[in-house]
């Protein structure tokens, strides 16, 4: 670490403490040649993959423009600001744990469609048929009708 003050090459720490939320790492530092003091944070720095449409072009990842997807396929139905922003993280959970660079836009589509399909089987049927561009009624009906395969089966009440 290079000295704010001279510009030397050589410093060391003095001492270090993590922030009270443990994101972020403080470090006191001595320069070695002029001895003035200075302070130094660490902090986590995670990118998001850069996303790649269909097109080609390449696109910064928008968390807003997750949540307006979302929120657009979600109106009007019963689904909690919590839960929404929980599918958020875990779609950014998942780019970030891929490792990836680049995501095809594709593969973030479907993401949101495992969310929406565990969040509100309504709001699935809305995204789907947009994302997948559905062109006639038999689209419809095989969506819904993968979606009711799904349906956990209630148990029977014993008489």
């Amino acid at each position: 670490m290079k000295c704010p003050f001279c510009n030397h090459d050589d410093t060391s720490v003095v001492d270090t403490r993590a922030s009270e939320e443990g994101d972020t790492i403080r470090r006191r530092r001595r320069c070695e040649h002029c001895d003035k003091r200075f302070t130094t944070f660490e902090r986590i720095e995670l990118t998001m993959p850069v996303i790649v449409k269909k097109n080609g072009s390449r696109t910064e990842f928008e968390t807003a423009k997750l949540r307006a997807s979302l929120m657009l396929a979600l109106r009007k139905r019963p689904v909690s600001a919590e839960a929404v922003d929980q599918a958020i993280h875990s779609i950014q959970e998942k780019l970030l744990s891929s490792g990836a660079r680049e995501v095809v836009s594709g593969h973030v589509g479907e993401l949101v469609m495992r969310e929406l399909k565990r969040l509100d089987k309504v709001a699935y049927i809305r995204f789907a048929s947009v994302y997948k561009s559905f062109e006639d009624l038999s689209e419809f009906q095989d969506a819904i009708a993968e979606v009711g395969r799904e349906r956990p089966a209630v148990p029977k009440k014993p008489t």
